[in-house]
C-alpha cells in the first residue's frame, strides 16, 4: 500500500494526538499543525496528499485555510472536522469544494472511509494530469487560467455526487460547455445529458417539451411524444437560462424535482424518472426572489451547490489560446479558409479587448476575419474593424498593482467576515497599516460582516 501524507490541523491537541494514531495505524504518514498559519508552512515542505483541518481555530479558522490551499493548491482534497456542524456551515463548505465535512464526535469509520475517498481522487487526479487519461470529461474546455482550473476542479468532485449544480455565470462564458464535462465525469456519463434553453422555448411549449404529450392532449398533437426528462432517464439534465421561467411553470417543475415523476400532458398516469439536474443562469436569481419573480423552494432545489464560471475579461489569459483553437478548428472544418495565424498587433488588440459578449463574442470575431482574410496571417486592421470599438490599452503598472491591492484586500476581507485582525494577520501587516490600506482603498470591513 501507498504511503500517504495527511497532514492534520487543529488547536487540540489532544484531537490531533488521537487522529494521527488512528492514520498512522492505516499505514498513512501524518504531520500535524496547531494552527492555520503553521499549516501553511508545512504544506510547501511536507507536501501532503490530504489536509484534515478542524473549522473554529484561533486566528485563521478552517475555511480561510482551505481558501488559501485552493488559491496554491487547488487540487488538494481537504476533509473539515468540526463540534460546532451545522447545516449552513455545511452548505457553504460544500459549495466552496470543501471534500469532506464531519462533525465531532466524529464516526472512526465514517472518517476512513471519507479519508480513503479523498486519496482515490488525489491519486487519480495526478494520473490524470500526467498521462491525460482522466482529463477527457473536459477535453472541450480550452483554459490555462487559474480560476477556471479551481473551477473545474471543483465541478470534477461535484460531478461524483448526484447533487443539483447551478451554473451562474455571463452569458457567453460557456455554461453549457461545463454542463456537459461534469455529465461526462459522473457516474451517468453512459446516459443521456439532454440541454434546454428555458429561454428559447415559447412559455406554451416548455411543458411539452420537458414533461411529452399524449396524441390529443392539445390542438396539433398528433402523436405522442416522450419529454426531455424521459430522455434524460439515468442521465444529466441541463436546463439553461432557468430564470426565465415562469412563476407557474416553476411550481411544476417544483413538484416533479420533489417527486421524481414526469406526467405528460393529456395522460392519466405518471412516470418514475432518475435525472440528475444541472441549471445554469446569468440572472441574479437571489435578486428575483426578493421580487417575488422566482420561487425560493425551487432555487435551494436547484442551487444544492453553485459554480461561477469568470467571465472572458477575468481570464485574459486564455485569449491567445482560445483564439488560435478556434482558428484551428475553422481550418480543420473548411479547405477554404485562407488564413492560419494572427500577427502579434492582432494577438496584442485581442487580448486587452473588454469582451462584453465572452467567449462566444470572441469565437465570432475569429469567425468572421478568419472567412474574410485573404492572407494567411490575421492583421491587427482586421480585428478593430471586427470588433467595432477600440479595445482598452493596457494599465499603467501603479494602476495594475492598485487593483491588485484592492482586490487581495477584498478577497481578505471575505476570508475573515470582515475582522480587521485576523486580515492584518493574514496580510502580514499590523492594524494601523492595515487600516490605511482600507481607507486608501475606501473599503469598509463592516461590509464583510
Amino acid at each position: 500500500m501507498q504511503c500517504h501524507k495527511i497532514l492534520v490541523v487543529d488547536d487540540d491537541p489532544g484531537i490531533l494526538k488521537l487522529l494521527s494514531l488512528r492514520l498512522r495505524s492505516k499505514n498513512r504518514l501524518v504531520e500535524t499543525a496547531e494552527c492555520g498559519r503553521q499549516a501553511l508552512r508545512l504544506l510547501s515542505e511536507f507536501g501532503p496528499d490530504l489536509v484534515i483541518t478542524d473549522l473554529r481555530m484561533a486566528g485563521m479558522d478552517g475555511m480561510a485555510l482551505f481558501s488559501e490551499i485552493q488559491a496554491s493548491s487547488p487540487s488538494l482534497p481537504v476533509i473539515i472536522l468540526t463540534a460546532h456542524g451545522t447545516i449552513p456551515d455545511a452548505v457553504e463548505a460544500a459549495q466552496k469544494g470543501v471534500f469532506g465535512y464531519l462533525t465531532k464526535p466524529y464516526d472512526g469509520k465514517m472518517l476512513m472511509r471519507t479519508v480513503d475517498k479523498a486519496l482515490k481522487h488525489k491519486v487519480e487526479s495526478c494520473r490524470g494530469s500526467q498521462d491525460g487519461v482522466s482529463n477527457h470529461w473536459r477535453e472541450e474546455i480550452v483554459t490555462q487560467n487559474l480560476r477556471m482550473e479551481e473551477t473545474l476542479n471543483m465541478a470534477m468532485r461535484f460531478a461524483q455526487s448526484d447533487v443539483s449544480v447551478l451554473i451562474q455565470s455571463e452569458s457567453g462564458t460557456g455554461k453549457e460547455l461545463l454542463a456537459q464535462a461534469i455529465h461526462r465525469a459522473s457516474p451517468r456519463s453512459d446516459h443521456s445529458c439532454v440541454a434546454v434553453n428555458c429561454g428559447a422555448v415559447p412559455e406554451a411549449l416548455l411543458e411539452a417539451e420537458l414533461f411529452g404529450y399524449k396524441k390529443g392532449a392539445f390542438t396539433g398533437a398528433d402523436r405522442s411524444r416522450t419529454g426531455l426528462f424521459e430522455e434524460a432517464d439515468k442521465g444529466t439534465l441541463f436546463l439553461d437560462e432557468v430564470g426565465n421561467m415562469s412563476l407557474e411553470f416553476q411550481a411544476k417543475l417544483l413538484r416533479v424535482l420533489q417527486d421524481g415523476n414526469v406526467r405528460p400532458l393529456g395522460s392519466t398516469r405518471s412516470a418514475p424518472v432518475d435525472v440528475r439536474i444541472i441549471a445554469a443562469t446569468h440572472d441574479d436569481l437571489e435578486k428575483k426572489i426578493e421580487l417575488m419573480e422566482f420561487r425560493e423552494d425551487l432555487y435551494y432545489r436547484l442551487n444544492v451547490v453553485t459554480l461561477e464560471l469568470p467571465p472572458l475579461r477575468k481570464r485574459l489569459d486564455d485569449v491567445p489560446l482560445l483564439a488560435n483553437y478556434f482558428l484551428s478548428n475553422l481550418n480543420e472544418r473548411s479547405t477554404n479558409i485562407v488564413a492560419k495565424s494572427f500577427s502579434p498587433e492582432a494577438m496584442e488588440t485581442l487580448t486587452t479587448a473588454k469582451w462584453p459578449g465572452n467567449i462566444r463574442q470572441l469565437l465570432n470575431v475569429v469567425e468572421q476575419v478568419a472567412v474574410l482574410s485573404v492572407a494567411p496571417v490575421i492583421s491587427d486592421t482586421a480585428i478593430r474593424k471586427a470588433l467595432r470599438y477600440q479595445p482598452a490599452r493596457l494599465p499603467s503598472l501603479a494602476t495594475a498593482q492598485s487593483e491588485f491591492e484592492h482586490d487581495y484586500l477584498v478577497r481578505v476581507l471575505r476570508i475573515t467576515s470582515g475582522n480587521v485582525s485576523q486580515a492584518a494577520r493574514l496580510a502580514h501587516r499590523n492594524r494601523t497599516e492595515f487600516y490605511k490600506l482600507l481607507h486608501r482603498h475606501h473599503l469598509e470591513p463592516q461590509a464583510f460582516r
